[in-house]
């Protein structure tokens, strides 16, 4: 029979995947990875049938209980609120790789922050873990037929929104590299051609980075935003740098001294950029190495 501590390495990604998808937070996921490792070395014996099944029990009602907590936070915070961002490279912690597919696109779990936390837990294990009824029924409590109900209750309320990512990983970065060279080069008519007419452009910086305080829409004003921004950022030496983040083709920001400033998600759709999601706060940014000050930065005090 696998012991917990020869399972560790196995069980942990699947953990931290649930727990990411479930409270979109990096560092608050971890947490409860940790927590419940701790809770099952405490109660797991060795003999226990599926570990798997008691790590994902115990990891999605921890889950379930920080989101409680967590919703009233986010209900006072600052702006719009944008999951912590997972860069894919060599560099990335390997506590945090998972599976880096549609379900963990920013603009994915910005929808299931309208589920509660129960929903969004049947939905995760049924729609990404693949669960069946009676084994979610397990997980959070409920009867196989209550679980069934609120499957289909989370994803018609999700369905109209669900982003649709109809481009390759391929046709992704070269469209982002385009989107670079233009917000780069002023090129205010070919950042047009590259956003879908109703772009919308979401910027969080729950208070401790300067950021729009609600989402901007249509292809003129968000083209001269962005410009704006490179503007103020090159008399800095602010840096652009193309990535992967969430599943999805990225911007990166580094001041000059390499410090991250910001993760800007791109959504393509139809061949043109349909959304883009910037996350600036720096609370949101320290798992993924050394963050600069923006807002001291722009001041001119870095």
């Amino acid at each position: 029979m696998t012991t917990l501590a020869e399972a560790h390495d196995q069980l942990r990604p699947l953990m931290f995947s649930i727990a990411y998808r479930m409270l979109g937070s990096v560092v608050e996921a971890e947490d409860v990875v940790q927590e419940a490792f701790l809770r099952l070395h405490r109660s797991a014996p060795d003999g226990v049938d599926n570990l798997e099944a008691y790590a994902t029990t115990v990891t999605t009602r921890l889950a379930i209980d920080t989101l409680r907590s967590a919703r009233v936070r986010r209900e006072q915070y600052v702006g719009p609120w944008l999951p912590e961002p997972i860069v894919d490279d060599d560099d990335l912690d390997p506590a945090y790789r998972i599976e880096l597919d549609d379900t963990v696109s920013t603009a994915f779990l910005v929808l299931l922050e309208a589920l509660t936390p129960v929903e969004r837990a049947v939905f995760v294990l049924r729609e990404v873990i693949g669960y069946e009824y009676d084994e979610i029924a397990s997980v959070v409590e409920k009867s196989e037929a209550n679980c069934r109900q609120i499957f289909a209750r989370a994803r018609k309320r999700i369905s109209d929104g669900t982003p649709r990512f109809d481009a390759t990983r391929e046709q992704g970065a070269r469209l982002a590299s385009q989107f670079i060279a233009a917000v780069a080069g002023g090129d205010m008519a070919g950042l047009e051609r590259l956003l879908a007419d109703d772009v919308v452009f979401v910027g969080d910086g729950g208070g401790r980075a300067p950021a729009i305080q609600k989402p901007m829409v249509g292809v003129t004003a968000v083209a001269r935003f962005l410009l704006g921004l490179m503007r103020a950022g090159e008399r800095f030496g602010v840096l652009l740098e193309h990535a992967v983040a969430n599943g999805q083709p990225a911007l990166v920001t580094r001041g000059a001294d390499g410090a991250l400033l910001g993760v800007m998600t791109i959504d393509v759709e139809d061949g043109r950029i349909a959304r883009l999601h910037n996350v600036i706060n720096p609370d949101k940014l320290g798992h993924l190495g050394p963050v600069g000050d923006l807002t001291a930065l722009l001041r001119g005090e870095a």
